[in-house]
């Protein structure tokens, strides 16, 4: 007699995949930090070319606030903690905040 082979799959549990919860990464303006010093740390943390950076520090200057990049956020938080520690090490008291995008 031969021997027989059943297979039994198992259900498979159902995850919806989303898409991960995105941030904004927000320079608060003060008067302290230098312009030169956001405009290098733009640069440096978010990749963004020295013109990109120049328009966005003005942006942070005139309205006191500004979006330096939107990430998942984990990636978020790394880029403010990596600001932040730019900011210490260079003397300014630059703060960051992190807020959820709307849909």
């Amino acid at each position: 007699m031969g021997t027989k082979t059943v297979t039994k799959t198992k259900p498979q549990p159902n995850f919806d995949l989303k898409e991960p919860m995105m941030y904004k990464v927000i320079y608060i303006n003060d008067e302290v930090t230098s312009m030169e010093f956001v405009v290098d740390s733009l640069q440096a943390i978010f990749g963004h070319s020295f013109e990109e950076a120049t328009i966005l520090t003005e942006v942070i200057h005139e309205k006191g606030s500004g979006v330096a990049g939107i990430f998942p956020y984990e990636m978020a938080e790394q880029k403010g903690v990596e600001v932040t520690q730019m900011a210490r090490n260079a003397g300014f008291p630059l703060q960051i905040k992190l807020e959820p995008v709307d849909d």
